[in-house]
């Protein structure tokens, strides 16, 4: 099981610095990836956790890190694709992709905030059609010498879209979701699939066994299909409901169920850490924080 670690994309410790410091460090002690997540705003009535109150933009702050790596691969869990058109976001991610000389990783999901719907005039429903019909834009615009697509929700006409992703096909495109027909979704057009950040063991284990047997239904080696799961660090708590939670000694604890589960990458997400990843913390706490943090990590064995 690849180990793999969320970027400083939260709270006080968003910074220049952070970014930076955290990705050059993962690289040097062997992580396989550096993952972000987005959140474009919160409404004024919304009750969300505090990393949700202050984001980064995801594509930008993986940008920002691939100019200081060269070998850690870079990943999003997951932009929400009703937000923006499937063309513009072929050509971002195609761009990081050519930046980072092919270390991007994209995952999607549809979304379940309202006033973000409202805010980019998205509609996420038909939720299964739009998918499908996204996953088909962006791999028609990475891949076909004239790229055309006629769906009931997107249309491209015959283009070219220039310069193609350095990866073969276009960045690895992973699918998030928890109901049944999402995860059969993400085994039979996707890349792989990516968890949530509240999901349980039992919940991994149901999925990860759900796509991989649509990958199989579906003609597909279900050995190769991506199983992502993100592991939630915070300091000095334990939530037995899921595993991987709590400070790094529980995380590493719990991980090995998880790859028996068939889970082929974990990463360590910091941003949910209260001292470091909420707009509200104290800098001064969140600095060494953050500190304690690089110190924490250990080379990957």
């Amino acid at each position: 099981m690849l180990i793999s670690c969320g970027c400083p994309v939260s709270g006080v410790w968003a910074d220049p610095v952070s970014v930076t410091a955290f990705a050059m460090r993962a690289q040097e002690l062997g992580y396989h990836g550096l993952w972000t997540f987005q959140r474009l705003l919160v409404g004024r009535d919304q009750d969300l956790a505090p990393v949700y109150r202050s984001v980064l933009d995801p594509l930008l702050a993986l940008t920002y890190a691939a100019a200081r790596t060269d070998r850690i691969r870079l990943g999003v869990a997951v932009i929400n694709l009703p937000y923006v058109s499937p063309a513009y976001l072929a050509k971002q991610a195609g761009t990081l992709d050519v930046l980072s000389g092919g270390r991007f990783d994209l995952g999607l999901g549809t979304g379940w905030s309202e006033p973000e719907f409202a805010a980019t005039g998205s509609q996420p429903n038909p939720r299964g059609k739009r998918t499908e019909e996204y996953v088909g834009v962006l791999r028609t615009l990475w891949n076909d010498e004239v790229s055309a697509f006629d769906g009931a929700c997107y249309t491209v006409p015959p283009s070219v879209m220039a310069p193609r992703p350095v990866q073969p096909g276009g960045p690895p495109i992973l699918l998030g979701g928890t109901a049944e027909v999402a995860l059969r979704r993400a085994g039979r057009i996707a890349d792989g699939w990516v968890s949530s950040s509240g999901a349980t063991l039992a919940d991994i284990t149901r999925g990860a066994r759900v796509v991989r047997q649509a990958a199989q239904e579906a003609g597909r080696d279900p050995d190769a299909v991506r199983i992502v799961v993100r592991g939630v660090v915070r300091a000095g708590r334990r939530d037995d409901t899921v595993p991987l939670s709590g400070d790094f000694a529980q995380i590493r604890a719990g991980a090995e169920q998880y790859a028996q589960a068939g889970v082929t990458e974990l990463f360590y997400d910091l941003n949910w850490d209260p001292l470091i990843g909420s707009p509200d913390a104290d800098p001064r706490v969140a600095s060494e924080r953050a500190q304690e943090i690089l110190s924490a990590l250990a080379p990957v064995r």
